[in-house]
């Protein structure tokens, strides 16, 4: 007698011109609502336009959940050579020169064959495969620390909209699907992923120096306080960031919704499910439907960047895995830099060398982190 999968059999899904197969298409993989596999497949084909609209021909990272969101999970960067012959991938180099044959997402096929692997996550890139040189999007990532309250992240939010605002910029918000918010700005061609950490470490200073009680852009989290953090650094080199209209690996399949920026006050990422954003969309519509046809320059932001180098304020700190930056400050948490011995700052008061005592660059106020 033949096994019988708990899970169903296949279901074969029309995806535009091919033909997907969800196999285990009963498994769970949301538990408070029990959306299963086939669900959430059912779920992108809702949602195919602005979906690809937002990750068209950009490389993802996958984040598997084979068994659901309370089972294991990886990361999953490379596409194996027993994938499909008509997957589109493209290789992508860590700032090391690590290379990886990485997904593509070139229609709503790719989306499902991922959801079939159990992906609950699609993490992209901020550039075309296409044109890999230019960072087409800078992302503004507001993380909230501990205690800090979502209401308080929808007053940063608006903060750096104005902001933006002022510099002639347009930003597109949407939930993270958890309890930050993104804004989005399709940055004009010409730039590159150095120039667009620049202009966040920009945004990041000018919001710490006109809000610092509400706002921080402190790279060491000894300093950030119960501020909400502007995360400069999710637009380094290599960095991707979560996807909208992607569900995430969470009991309630939240997904990471665009909305307009009159909901600011009113939007809740609790609510924006699986189960009801495809609704949302038919009534609403998306709300980052333009953004493809205003793009806009990060000048403005790039010149503040270059302003404080010139008057020697050192750049923000990378990550640990990225290489030492040539205009970066000692990248050491400040609890940890090596305090100067009084004994030696009374030597150089005299005149006498006491050597480099101090490892920390001290900054302007609001100017950002620092090491």
């Amino acid at each position: 007698m033949a096994k019988t999968n708990e899970h169903g059999d296949p279901v074969d899904l029309e995806a535009g011109p091919r033909t997907v197969r969800i196999t285990s298409p009963g498994k769970v993989m949301f538990p408070t609502r029990g959306e299963t596999k086939l669900d959430l497949a059912r779920f992108y084909l809702t949602v195919t336009e602005p979906l690809l609209r937002a990750t068209r021909d950009r490389p993802v990272l996958l984040e598997r959940y084979p068994n659901g969101v309370r089972g294991k999970s990886f990361y999953q960067k490379r596409i194996p050579d027993s994938a499909p012959d008509w997957l589109t991938t493209t290789t992508v180099s860590t700032v090391n020169g690590t290379e990886s044959r990485a997904l593509v997402i070139a229609d709503i096929a790719h989306v499902l064959w991922a959801v079939n692997m159990g992906v609950l996550g699609l993490h992209v890139w901020p550039f075309r495969a296409s044109d890999p040189q230019d960072a087409d999007e800078l992302r503004i990532d507001l993380d909230p620390t501990t205690g800090v309250t979502f209401d308080m992240v929808r007053e940063t939010a608006g903060e750096v909209r104005d902001f933006l605002a002022e510099e002639g910029i347009t930003a597109y918000p949407k939930t993270t699907g958890s309890k930050g918010l993104h804004l989005y700005v399709r940055v004009e061609p010409g730039w590159d992923s150095y120039d667009v950490r620049r202009a966040a470490v920009a945004v990041a200073r000018e919001m710490e120096r006109r809000r610092p009680d509400l706002i921080t852009g402190q790279w060491w989290k000894e300093e950030r306080g119960t501020r909400v953090f502007v995360d400069y650094n999710q637009n380094a080199p290599h960095k991707n960031v979560f996807g909208a209209w992607c569900a995430r690996p969470r009991v309630g399949a939240q997904v990471s919704t665009p909305f307009a920026w009159d909901e600011l006050a009113d939007i809740d990422p609790e609510v924006l499910t699986v189960a009801t954003v495809p609704d949302r969309l038919v009534e609403q519509g998306d709300p980052w439907a333009g953004m493809d046809d205003d793009p806009q320059s990060i000048t403005p932001l790039v010149e503040r960047y270059r302003a404080d180098l010139a008057a020697g304020v050192p750049d923000a700190p990378w990550p640990p895995v990225y290489p030492k930056q040539p205009d970066e400050a000692p990248r050491v948490a400040p609890s940890r830099a090596r305090k100067p011995d009084p004994d030696e700052a009374d030597e150089d008061s005299a005149g006498n060398p006491g050597g480099d005592s101090a490892t920390r660059v001290e900054l302007p106020r609001g100017a950002g982190a620092h090491g």
